[in-house]
Order: C-alpha cells, then sequence, then structure tokens
C-alpha cells in the first residue's frame, strides 16, 4: 500500500511572516517563567486595562441572561454611541449606519482590505509601518508596495511620494496615523494631500486611527483631526484596545463611505468572517462613553505623556536618541547604528544579557529593518525607569 499524500498549506500559509513583536514578547514570558526578571517593553499593550466602569458593565452581561448574536454590522446602540463620540470630540457628523463594530481592530483592516483589494492590486504603504496590514493585503493576492519614508517626512507617506509609486495597478493607499511603530503623527495638510492625490486618480484611501484619541492636541488646543474631517470617502479602522485600554476584549470599529454598495458588500463580509463581534463585550464598551469613562481615559493619556517624557530623556541620556519625537501612539523608534549590531542583534542581546524585551525594526518594513527598534512606554514608570537603566549599564559592554 502507498504511503498517503500529505496535504499542502496553502501560499499564504507557507510565507506568512511572523509578527516579531509577539516572539520577542513570548521569549520574554519564558524567561519570566523560568525566574528571570525581564522588563518588557516590546508590546503596544497599556497596563491599565478597561476603564471600571466597562469591567463592571461586563460583570453584568455574565448574570444568566440570553446572549445572542448581534446584527452583523454591530449593536445599533454602540454605533449610535460612537457616531455621538465622533460628534462631540471631533466635531464630525456621521451616520451610525456607516459604521461597522469589529471584533477587534484587525478585524476592521480585514474588512477593508477585502473590500478594496483584488488579486495584482498594488497596495502603497509606509515604510516603516505596522506589519500585519502587509499580511492581509498579501492574504487578498495584492502587492505590497512598501514606500520608503525617513525622519524628514515624519515616517509617513508625502503626496510626492504617493505620486512616485503610484501605478496604473495602484488600488489603494493605506495610513497609519498615530503611526506604529514611530508613534509620530501625519501632519494634517499632509494627509489632506495625499489623500487629495489618491482620490484623484481612484485610489481607496484606508486610514488606521486607532491611536488617534491618544494623540497630542492640535497646537491651538484642540483635538487632533481625523482623516474624516478632509475626505469624508475614507475608510476609517479604529479599536477600542488603545484609548480605552481594552486590548483582550478584541473589540473595534470601521466607518465606511456613506454607499449602500459598500455598506451591503460590508455586511456580507462581515457575515461571512466573523456573524458578529462579542455580543457581552459590544454591550459593555457601551459604558467607555460615559463620562467617568472618558475622563479617566483622559488621565490615562495624560500619563502617557510623562512615561514619553521618561524614555525621550531616557535614550538620549543612554545615547539613543529618538529622530523623531512621538506625539501620539506610546512607542519610540530610535537609531541603533551608533552600537555596530543591527536590530535583530540588538534585540536578541538586549533581551538575553540585560533582560529588557523590545522589538526589532524588521517587523516594520526594509527601510530600517536593520538600523531602528521600537519601544513601548505602555509600561509603568518604573518598568520604563528599570529598563533604561538595565540597557544604559548594557550599552558599555557592546
Amino acid at each position: 500500500m502507498s504511503e498517503a499524500m500529505q496535504p499542502v498549506m496553502s501560499r499564504r500559509a507557507r510565507e506568512v511572516q511572523p509578527f516579531r513583536a509577539m516572539v520577542f514578547g513570548e521569549q520574554a514570558d519564558r524567561m519570566i517563567a523560568n525566574g528571570i526578571d525581564v522588563v518588557k517593553l516590546s508590546l503596544g499593550e497599556p497596563d491599565f486595562g478597561a476603564p471600571p466602569a466597562v469591567r463592571d458593565a461586563m460583570r453584568e452581561q455574565y448574570d444568566g441572561r440570553a446572549l445572542p448574536y448581534t446584527a452583523a454590522m454591530g449593536l445599533p446602540e454602540l454605533r449610535q454611541a460612537i457616531a455621538d463620540f465622533y460628534r462631540e470630540r471631533h466635531g464630525l457628523t456621521i451616520d451610525p449606519k456607516r459604521i461597522v463594530i469589529t471584533s477587534g481592530g484587525s478585524a476592521a483592516l480585514l474588512l477593508a482590505t477585502a473590500l478594496t483589494v483584488d488579486s495584482g492590486d498594488e497596495v502603497l504603504i509606509a515604510d516603516p509601518s505596522y506589519p500585519c496590514n502587509r499580511e492581509l493585503v498579501k492574504s487578498f493576492e495584492g502587492t505590497v508596495v512598501d514606500v520608503p519614508t525617513s525622519a524628514a517626512t515624519r515616517f509617513h507617506l508625502t503626496p510626492e511620494l504617493v505620486a512616485q509609486y503610484h501605478t496604473d495597478r495602484t488600488k489603494a493607499v493605506m495610513i497609519t496615523s498615530p503611526s506604529n511603530p514611530t508613534g509620530t503623527t501625519i501632519d494634517f495638510d499632509v494627509l489632506k494631500g495625499v489623500c487629495e492625490y489618491a482620490r484623484e486618480h481612484g485610489m481607496w484611501r484606508i486610514v488606521d486611527e486607532t491611536y488617534l484619541d491618544l494623540a497630542d492636541r492640535e497646537p491651538d488646543g484642540s483635538e487632533v483631526k481625523s482623516v474624516l474631517e478632509c475626505d469624508d470617502e475614507a475608510i476609517v479602522c479604529n479599536s477600542f484596545s488603545k484609548f480605552f485600554g481594552m486590548t483582550g476584549w478584541r473589540l473595534g470599529w470601521a466607518v465606511m463611505p456613506d454607499d449602500d454598495d459598500v455598506l451591503e458588500a460590508v455586511d456580507d463580509l462581515a457575515t461571512n468572517y466573523y456573524l458578529c463581534a462579542h455580543t457581552p463585550t459590544q454591550h459593555a464598551a457601551l459604558a467607555c462613553f460615559t463620562q467617568d469613562s472618558l475622563d479617566e481615559c483622559e488621565r490615562r493619556r495624560q500619563e502617557l505623556l510623562t512615561r514619553r517624557r521618561i524614555v525621550v530623556d531616557g535614550l538620549k541620556r543612554i545615547g539613543l536618541p529618538v529622530e523623531v519625537e512621538p506625539n501620539g501612539a506610546f512607542y519610540a523608534y530610535f537609531n541603533i547604528t551608533s552600537t555596530g549590531l543591527d536590530a535583530w542583534t540588538f534585540c536578541e542581546r538586549a533581551l538575553a544579557e540585560a533582560h529588557v524585551a523590545l522589538t526589532p525594526g524588521r517587523d516594520f518594513g526594509a527601510a530600517t529593518a536593520d538600523t531602528h527598534v521600537r519601544l513601548s512606554y505602555a509600561a509603568s514608570q518604573e518598568a520604563l525607569r528599570e529598563g533604561l537603566d538595565r540597557l544604559g549599564r548594557w550599552l558599555p559592554t557592546l
């Protein structure tokens, strides 16, 4: 009898790249389990947790009541609450029918990619940027066009760069602002210019605003602007994970263009991909929009500003200054070429020898793969100070 043939995994399964921030985090966890004291500065996971009112609301959901599916687009009350949040915080009027509740911000990006990308389509993405976006585009057989950026552009796309890399196959441009890994926001006029160019050339604009409400205020004291203020037809992805501290709750949302065909397609895609977001979490998330919860989230944002100062000043003190100071997401992206190591080796040795977990630039694209490292200051002030002190003592030993 002949041996059975071994089934072959799909190409996407064979070629998908690991999210190395998670890899280093898992290595750190194994070291901690073996009794080694590791300072974890590798993951973008706020240490605050959900606001107290949200935790209380979740406990109430598990009192024995039925927890049926919601509509695929999400709980109507939550879609309305998000629309109200945009109006009150950002001065934007958004019809709740345009809002789809998703299983985390990742599912919002999944829907946006599924809606827009076909085989062979090109998608322009800043290099460096959030790595999972590339894998989503590849999963739908699109072609990722990494556009090298630098400190001179705050590591963001510009209209000039988009024009330079645009071809007749370009289907969409993906923007993350504030950025992961650099923590920087895109200048609003630059964002407006990118969107105008993309719209004129028939390209979708997919904008990840997961960190938007953590960003610094504008010089006049107003909230940082959403892309929807300059481009109401952009697809906006967001999450409850960062500003509301609900990482493991896996709840997000997307704002879609006000187009009946688009909204019907998104409804069908959501139904087929995940049916609906987690029902009790949707109900509990309504408590995010109480005044007490919003005040608590603002206090946390102020705490992150203090942590940022510790990190930026601390990196400068140990000889690893940040080229562009973050003003949005809780990340510092610093150049390590002065150490003589590539970023991967730097992070491996920092973990093994200094017991500090960081993330190498290889996660975020080729342009800064070997030269830059991401530090997350979502950890406590004590952890940040200890981690920087360890790095400061370790660097002279290289």
